[in-house]
């Protein structure tokens, strides 16, 4: 009989353990210790204690939680790994999540220090996304969540940008290596200047980029799997996606290599299933930011054939180097003795389907414009040196300037933009476009 009861008495104990440490949320003085998790309801998510690759470190992160061996999404103490396995996190007096790596309390490792209007209990809850949220009781208002602070891994809903109002960003940073999750130098963030672009970089210098602000093609090109779109109101910038289909599983990855990658996950009835890459970038040479140089295009087309061209009206800065194949000096200004692009009789030359340059250095002058007066601004203007008319939905066409040099042009027509460029009188009397059987234009 007593035997009985005492197997029951650790029944229930076990029942009620089991259920502590797989919880989807913890209250003020609640912890979660090394080995227990937070799950999400819908059991997508899973936050708990790892040690990445041949690490013996231990880090707080979530990841996966159905998906065989552990894909982290997210890490709290990617700097101050914790040794040993004394660390658990609670919420403490305050409200806040505190991340201790063992049991004295007094210096946390992570901490959400979030200051506190009211007072008030808080709980923090691991969402089906992948948000792990911190919310008061009383007013349920989120006063903190891992969305606003991501690592390497842009998960559906997740926003990189600019808040304009706070000068809050948000960007995802590289892991230093598969061993170590601190903060490496490949980072992908939006550039807010002339028209948002999400960049790619490796330390401080641009690796690649997405087309601008507003986007035609490039958002839709996997649109069966996800739409991505860049949202530019007067409050932010910022890159978001979603995925069509909840029974997908998607991530965007950026890697210590320096490469993003779009990954999906790939169930198998032979193995456990696998993550495989449908897109990463940069993929071919003219992905890469500034390939051909400066007022120049780049033309991923045939791979055995020289895939940079001087745009209308320039001239390769190097002749050697580019007659070599190596067209990072870009072009310049051909050198007529009657070339004046200002108050000479100059004018523009279009150039179609293209990916369109680099907008740090541009400037909206109106979001509803017709081309001919965006023409004319660009033109009394001499330091400007290119514009484009742009469909903005919802408002019309829009006026896009451009001054000094053009960076990081490419043939796409799946954006299919025109530029029109600055030339003199000499080149616009000159036939130098032709366009062939797929209607493309072509430099020559």
């Amino acid at each position: 009989m007593e035997a009985g009861k005492l197997f029951l008495f650790f029944s229930l104990l076990m029942l009620q353990f089991s259920f502590c440490t797989s919880q989807d949320s913890i209250k003020t003085n609640q912890t979660i210790k090394d080995g227990d998790l937070l799950i999400s309801k819908g059991n997508t998510f899973a936050l708990g204690f790892f040690s990445p690759g041949s690490s013996s470190y231990r880090y707080l992160g979530i990841w996966f939680h159905r998906v065989p061996g552990k894909t982290v999404v997210w890490v709290a103490n990617r700097n101050h790994p914790i040794i040993g396995s004394s660390g658990f996190l609670s919420i403490n007096q305050y409200g806040n999540l505190v991340l201790f790596g063992n049991s004295d309390q007094e210096v946390p490792v992570w901490s959400t220090n979030v200051s506190m209007e009211v007072a008030d209990d808080c709980v923090a809850e691991l969402l089906d996304s992948g948000n792990l949220v911190l919310v008061q009781n009383g007013s349920k208002r989120v006063v903190w969540q891992s969305f606003d602070y991501p690592t390497n891994v842009l998960l559906p809903g997740m926003k990189i940008g600019l808040n304009l109002k706070t000068g809050f960003e948000r960007s995802l940073t590289s892991w230093r290596s598969a061993d170590d999750p601190g903060i490496g130098d490949v980072s992908a963030r939006v550039n807010p200047n002339g028209s948002p672009q999400l960049f790619l970089y490796k330390g401080t210098k641009p690796s690649c980029r997405t087309p601008l602000w507003p986007w035609r093609g490039h958002g839709n090109r996997q649109r069966s799997l996800y739409n991505m779109s860049i949202v530019n109101d007067q409050d932010e910038k910022y890159c978001i996606y979603n995925i069509p289909d909840d029974s997908l599983v998607l991530i965007i990855m950026v890697e210590y290599s320096g490469i993003v990658k779009k990954l999906t996950w790939h169930e198998s009835e032979s193995s456990d299933g696998q993550w495989k890459e449908f897109r990463r970038n940069p993929q071919y040479r003219c992905d890469f930011y500034g390939w051909c140089g400066p007022n120049s295009i780049c033309q991923p087309t045939d791979v055995n054939r020289f895939e940079c061209a001087c745009l209308p009206g320039f001239e390769p800065k190097y002749p050697r180097d580019w007659f070599l194949r190596d067209g990072s000096g870009g072009c310049v200004r051909k050198l007529l003795e009657s070339s004046s692009v200002c108050e000479h009789g100059e004018g523009f030359v279009k150039v179609e389907n293209l990916i369109l340059p680099d907008t740090s250095a541009a400037v909206w002058v109106d979001m509803s414009m017709s081309r001919a007066d965006c023409e004319l601004e660009c033109k009394t203007n001499c330091s400007c040196s290119a514009y484009a008319s742009i469909e903005i939905p919802g408002q019309g066409d829009g006026c896009l300037t451009w001054y000094g040099e053009l960076l990081d042009l490419k043939y796409d027509l799946t954006e299919n933009y025109d530029l029109f460029v600055r030339v003199d009188a000499h080149e616009l009397g000159t036939v130098f476009l032709l366009s062939d059987k797929s209607n493309r234009i072509i430099l020559c």
